[in-house]
Order: C-alpha cells, then structure tokens, then sequence
C-alpha cells in the first residue's frame, strides 16, 4: 500500500499559486489549477490553505515578503482587507520606482541639454531597473487588478498612475527650460516611456518570438532611444 506523500514545502505552493494567478488573473484562477500545478488533489490544496483567498493572499506575499510566506503555519487563512493594503504600502515604500524621478524634481533644471540628456537617461534606467527587477511581482498585481477593486486600485491609482504625474511633471519642467524639446501631448509622452519600459523590461518575457533579445541590449536601446526622442532638434541640412 502507497504511503501518505510528504508534505509540500509551503514556499512551494505559494509558488505555484504565484504562476497560476500571474498567468489566469483572479477570476478565472481556480483551486484546481493551483492543485494541478503542484500535482496534487484538489482536496490536497485545502491542507495548505483553506480558500482562493487565501492562496492569493500566499502569492502575494510570496512575492513581496517572500521570507514570510514560508513562515507560515498552514492552512494559511485568508487575512482581512486591510492587512493586504498594509502588506502593498509596506512594499512600495521602499520598491516604488519614483525615486529617480523625485530627486531630479527637487532640484533646479539641468544647466545644459547635455545634462539633460544625461539626466533623462537616468530616469528611464531607473524606471527599466525598477520593472526588470519586479517583473513578476507587477505581472501579478496587474492580472488580478482586475478582478479585485481595492488591488486596482493601489496598482493603477495609487502607484501607477503617481509614476505617470511624476513623470509628466518632469518632463513639463524640462520642456519650458528649454532642454527637452516640446511635445503634441505631455500625460501620451509619459506613457509613451512607461510603456516602452514596460514591454521591453517585462512583458517581452512572455512572448515566444522575443526570446532572443538579451535583457542587457533591450536596456540599452530602450534608453538610448527614449531618451534620443525627447532632445531638442538641430537645424535640418538644406
């Protein structure tokens, strides 16, 4: 007679939850997924945690706290609407993407076009390095946004969109100084570079065809183009 299987590791399911929910989103995500991709019953699933809460619950910390979720004592419950929204705000208090952006902000405008340019590098860097560096976390936060009003509204109000205004804000003070060139439309152009990173330093990452783009030279292009199209134009040879 076969002998109980030995207990899963709860990092383990907490991984496969991750996959399951980043992959699905919320909604369409079911229990049994979670199960299939660890190789168990579903029944099996409730011995780690006791509902698709709770296993969304373990991803999330999975991913942000990831020491953590393996401390756990299972079946881990699902926590209350507020200890969610305090896990997210811990998480994007030190992992938010703005700071580049911020302290360019706070201090007067480049002297130079020069500077600027160097500047401007910087800020798409650092948002590259931010998305690369969190891809899966953001994967997850964004296919399950929709299906949970309070996580969209951290992701796309609260978080996201503040890295747009910021952006924006930025490259405004930049254009009237003279050292960006001017742009049809200010809140299209910081999309423009949010979504360029955001391809580039994440989503290629699920596209079959892209695989033999290498993380390094996607980073740098990104840069060197993003930041070529906002500097000033010469004089066009006649």
């Amino acid at each position: 007679m076969r002998g109980r299987l030995p207990a899963r590791p709860l990092g383990e399911v907490a991984d496969a939850a991750v996959h399951v929910f980043a992959t699905k989103g919320y909604r369409p995500a079911g229990i049994s997924d979670v199960a299939k991709a660890l190789g168990l019953s579903h029944g099996a699933v409730y011995t780690y945690a006791d509902s698709k809460q709770a296993l969304l619950y373990l991803a999330l910390l999975r991913v942000l706290d990831p020491d953590a979720a393996g401390a756990l004592t299972p079946p881990v419950a699902a926590p209350s609407p507020e200890r969610v929204t305090d896990l997210l705000r811990d998480w994007a208090a030190t992992r938010s993407g703005f700071e580049p952006v911020a302290e360019l902000l706070a201090r007067p405008p480049a002297a130079s076009a020069a500077a600027a340019e160097t500047e401007l590098a910087r800020v798409v860097d650092g948002v590259y390095g931010f998305v690369d560096g969190n891809r899966t976390v953001l994967r997850l936060f964004a296919r399950c946004s929709a299906d949970l009003p309070e996580l969209a509204q951290w992701y796309y109000v609260d978080t996201r969109r503040g890295l747009l205004d910021l952006i924006g804000r930025y490259l405004s003070v930049r254009i009237e100084a003279g050292l960006l060139r001017p742009v049809p439309d200010v809140p299209v152009a910081a999309r423009f570079i949010i979504e360029t990173v955001a391809w580039f330093a994440m989503h290629r990452h699920g596209d079959p065809d892209s695989a033999m783009l290498s993380d390094e030279d996607c980073r740098r292009t990104v840069r060197d183009l993003v930041t070529a199209s906002f500097l000033p134009r010469g004089p066009v040879a006649g």
